[in-house]
């Protein structure tokens, strides 16, 4: 049986858990058919696991927040998950000639983080909104680069061309 809701061990968080794993799968899944730096394991650990540090800073505190103890702000936890994504995004991120890559990954992989966070929050309407606004941003917006007159080449559609 499980624990009470306060505990943050009912169905409820399970339920977020999963909808973070499904959601950052989704879009990992998406990222691995392209054959990109980080794909499908990457991003499902990283939004599952800004989900679970969600879910403890939402609930693993409760004990120390009891009237007449010591009083914390749990959101700093969730400022904290902001910040070391951003580590984690830089390290994507490469200089090559004149062309940035891993950009889109990094912006992806902290898209990700706040999807699993918004999950973990209870905003799962926020999180599916999320996911649906990347396939438009993954399918949608390449399209419409194609047809605006000027408008460069996104780097996923470039093949490069090698030098012997």
């Amino acid at each position: 049986m499980l624990i009470q809701d306060t505990d943050g061990q009912s169905v409820k968080q399970f339920i977020e858990l999963g909808a973070a794993f499904l959601l950052s799968a989704a879009i990992g899944l998406e990222r691995e058919l392209r054959r990109k730096s980080a794909g499908l394991r990457t991003y499902t650990v990283v939004g599952t696991s800004a989900a679970l540090f969600m879910l403890i800073s939402k609930y693993g505190f409760m004990n120390v927040l009891a009237e007449g103890r010591v009083v914390l702000d749990p959101s700093r936890v969730a400022a904290q998950i902001v910040t070391g994504i951003g580590f984690i995004g830089a390290g994507l991120i490469f200089l090559r000639e004149d062309r940035v890559q891993g950009l889109t990954t990094a912006a992806t992989v902290w898209l990700v983080t706040a999807i699993g966070m918004a999950c973990a929050a209870g905003l799962l309407l926020l999180a599916l909104a999320g996911t649906f606004a990347y396939y438009i941003v993954a399918f949608v917006f390449p399209l419409l680069l194609r047809i605006l007159p000027g408008a460069p080449m996104p780097t996923e559609q470039v093949k490069a061309t090698y030098h012997d």
